[in-house]
């Protein structure tokens, strides 16, 4: 099934401080030519530009998290990420974006991640062109009944490329030329399939869905009490056998996983996700046939 996405929205700087995309959105900015294709227009946008200035993730509060569509339509909600919000929706909107593609890197050892705003088949296919073309690709995918709220969930068909690990306010060439490599590849791929010559796909896809979100062992005073053990540092998508360990409490004993199955973390220790109350999110890892792939 071929879907007409004729306008593409590339954005970087949702978060200020992850400046891989907003480096990469100026880049194009300045050579606007190198992201067009045959049938397809990409419009540049960087998102949060006071936070980018600051260097900072946010002003008043998360941009990525201010979406949801009944924010979007509150008048009493304006702060600055909140009005922000609701111009970058009013954007997207006028301008008839089909696809969004949400630049973003983390402190967390994510490798090259596709984020999904959804379930739909043409993102699934397009996630298993580029598992193919390169096999350090990951997949993730949020529970599909979670309220949208990010800026990928603007469009009908959106994803996030986060990228890591990688300090904030920090330029690494690697990981800035292999997000700009799934950029290109993404935009050819769209470009083949407005041509009818759909790139050639495995047909299946192995993903990431996340299951349950997981905070730091905390006193009674909300005082966080461990650390990610050393064991699981760095180990994202790697298999969490029960019984591993998952903590270290400050004075050096071990808190063990005590679930009674195997899950893959996901986002362990993201510097951002301390005010957030998260410590890694557990995810399942799936795997989906032609059959889905093609419905």
């Amino acid at each position: 099934m071929v879907i007409p996405i004729e306008r593409v929205a590339l954005v970087g700087g949702t978060h200020g401080g992850e400046i891989t995309g907003v480096f990469l959105a100026k880049k194009f900015q300045r050579f606007p030519l190198q992201i067009q294709r045959n049938g397809v227009e990409t419009v540049t946008l960087l998102a949060n530009k006071k936070a980018i200035a600051m260097g900072r993730r946010y002003i008043d509060t998360d941009l990525n998290r201010a979406f949801n569509p009944q924010d979007l339509e509150n008048p009493l909600l304006m702060n600055y990420e909140q009005s922000t919000a609701k111009s970058i929706a009013q954007r997207i909107q006028q301008e008839k974006i089909d696809l969004i593609i949400d630049l973003h890197s983390t402190t967390a050892n994510m490798g090259l991640t596709i984020i999904l705003s959804s379930n739909h088949p043409y993102l699934l296919r397009l996630s298993a062109y580029l598992t193919e073309i390169n096999p350090k690709v990951k997949v993730l995918q949020y529970a599909p009944n979670q309220k949208p709220c990010h800026l990928r969930s603007l469009a009908e068909l959106g994803i996030a490329i986060e990228v890591g690990a990688i300090a904030n306010g920090l330029l690494d060439a690697k990981l800035f030329q292999e997000t700009e490599d799934l950029i290109h590849a993404t935009l050819d791929y769209l470009e083949a399939d407005r041509k009818g010559q759909s790139l050639a796909a495995p047909g299946n896809l192995t993903f990431y869905r996340v299951s349950e979100k997981v905070d730091y062992p905390r006193n009674q005073d909300g005082e966080i009490e461990a650390m990610i053990h050393p064991q699981l540092q760095f180990q994202d998508y790697k298999p969490l056998h029960p019984g591993n360990p998952i903590f270290i409490s400050f004075d050096g004993k071990d808190i063990f996983y005590e679930g009674d199955k195997t899950v893959y973390p996901v986002f362990i220790n993201e510097v951002a996700y301390y005010e957030k109350g998260i410590a890694m999110y557990f995810t399942q890892k799936e795997r989906i046939g032609n059959r889905s792939l093609n419905s």
